[in-house]
């Protein structure tokens, strides 16, 4: 029987969206509760539309763009697009989270080398050497440096205008005899390097009173390893240096000459030698020579990298070829956790709100660990994108769940790890951006990153995102606020 129920349209279906963020500076003042959107409108509610909303609630004086996470994925399609493709019904409340919109890392810069650059850092008034500053050394904006180490076998200080200030001197005159592989600031006038000539070598930095120019000049030299040495941490407060070698151990070092013991003599050139050199150079050079405070053997191994714990400068991490990672008492010297994972691992980062450690690895991506005893599994997240091994890693100084990696696919990815997926093997992250090298522009994708491999990478709230090359260049790209800003940070 015909009851002309048919001639009304149904009633019109209702969208509901709970919206939250993790950020008490855009956090909404009172919580509206869940927001109703009609279905006829939810096809048109995309990102700037979602946007608008979050401004309206907040009042800014200035409209801020977000992004928008439902389920730990970005939204990049319409609600409407996104109940359909996940198959959600349009009755169910959707618990929508809100973060600023990522900021596109513009190149800004390049400095070029004579050869490949290893290792990047930076001196800053916001970096960790920065910090450290004593009201003599303080650095002001205006003499922020950029710090560069090279397979050449030469340091370089460089201004934000690309002139280079200082150059470390020849080997001949207390400089390394091989190829640089990590480098960074102790504090505004002191350095420590390291190379595939086994040694770290502390250098204290001096600029003149313009700042136009600046010299460095060798102060200790360390022995110990029996390998080239890849990686270097310091520990800004305690005068403390961590070491990742190829020879299978890792190091701890004091950069202060009057607390580190004497070199182990089989590791020293002979002083033989070393005089002949001195002769034949005309070089009137003698470096104090130190040797380690402890060398810590557990990995079977090269160690690849090294860290110390982000809230206890007693702990340190450290990663190999052997798929480990391991943590370590370093007042005992001893290695009180092994995490093994099933790949060779070659870079290492900590995320410290999130308790989590970021390690590359060799097959392209990087694993996101919990360090912690208590922790059930090894691998919480894992962030895939890269198309060879990841070389190097840095945390957002700004946000709490930045990361960047430099990959020897020639490029550098950024990371939001609230933005994952469920996959059969567990939680999957996809990058946010991708820099490509400027150097390679217009000369097509080099998908195993011949010529372009990136080497080192740092992330500095002042500067930006830098990365060192085979390119031989030193590249900057932007890289503050690109994620917001966490209060606490």
């Amino acid at each position: 029987m015909d009851t002309g129920l048919d001639s009304y349209p149904a009633p019109p279906t209702q969208v509901r969206i709970q919206l939250s963020t993790r950020s008490p500076d855009i956090s909404l003042p009172e919580n509206p509760g869940p927001i109703l959107v009609h279905t006829s409108e939810a096809k048109h509610f995309r990102r700037y539309a979602l946007s608008s909303l979050v401004n309206t609630l907040l009042k800014p004086e200035k409209p801020t763009p977000f992004e928008f996470l439902i389920h730990g994925a970005f939204l990049r399609t319409s609600l409407e697009e996104y109940l359909t493709a996940n198959g959600i019904s349009a009755e169910t409340t959707l618990a929508v989270e809100y973060v600023r919109a990522i900021i596109p890392p513009l190149h800004l810069a390049s400095f070029e080398h004579d050869d490949w650059v290893s290792s990047v850092d930076v001196l800053s008034t916001t970096s960790p050497a920065g910090q450290k500053a004593g009201d003599a050394n303080a650095i002001s904006p205006g003499q922020t440096r950029i710090l560069s180490g090279s397979y050449d076998g030469f340091l370089r200080v460089w201004n934000l205008s690309s002139e280079v200030l200082a150059t470390s001197p020849s080997a001949s005159n207390g400089g390394h005899t091989s190829s640089l592989k990590a480098a960074r600031f102790i504090d505004p006038t002191h350095i420590a390097s390291s190379g595939l000539d086994r040694t770290i070598r502390i250098w204290k930095y001096t600029e003149d009173s313009d700042h136009s120019s600046a010299s460095l000049h060798p102060q200790i030299e360390l022995y110990g390893h029996r390998g080239s040495i890849d990686s270097v941490a310091v520990h800004q407060t305690s005068n403390r240096i961590l070491s990742a070698s190829a020879d299978h151990s890792l190091g701890l070092w004091s950069s202060k000459k009057s607390d580190a013991p004497e070199a182990p003599p089989l590791l020293i050139p002979s002083a033989t030698s070393q005089s002949a050199k001195r002769r034949k150079t005309g070089s009137a050079t003698s470096t104090p020579q130190r040797g380690p405070l402890s060398l810590m053997k557990s990995h079977n191994a090269p160690v690849s990298d090294t860290i110390f714990a982000p809230n206890d400068h007693t702990v340190a991490y450290s990663i190999s070829w052997d798929h480990t990672l391991k943590t370590w008492d370093l007042p005992t010297s001893t290695c009180v956790d092994t995490r093994s994972t099933s790949h060779s691992l070659f870079s290492l980062t900590a995320l410290p709100s999130l308790n989590l450690l970021a390690a590359g690895s060799s097959a392209r991506h990087i694993t996101l660990i919990d360090p912690r005893a208590s922790a059930t599994t090894i691998g919480v997240m894992t962030l895939r994108g890269h198309s060879n091994l990841v070389a190097s890693l840095a945390s957002d100084p700004e946000s709490f769940y930045g990361l960047v990696s430099g990959s020897h696919d020639g490029t550098c990815r950024i990371w939001d790890v609230r933005s994952s997926k469920s996959e059969k093997d567990g939680r999957v992250g996809e990058s946010m951006y991708t820099i490509e090298r400027e150097s390679a522009k217009g000369q097509g994708r080099k998908m195993a990153g011949e010529g372009v491999k990136v080497f080192g990478v740092c992330w500095d709230k002042d500067v930006g995102i830098l990365s060192g090359s085979e390119d031989k260049r030193v590249q900057i790209n932007q890289g503050r606020g690109m994620m917001g800003v966490d209060a606490s940070k």
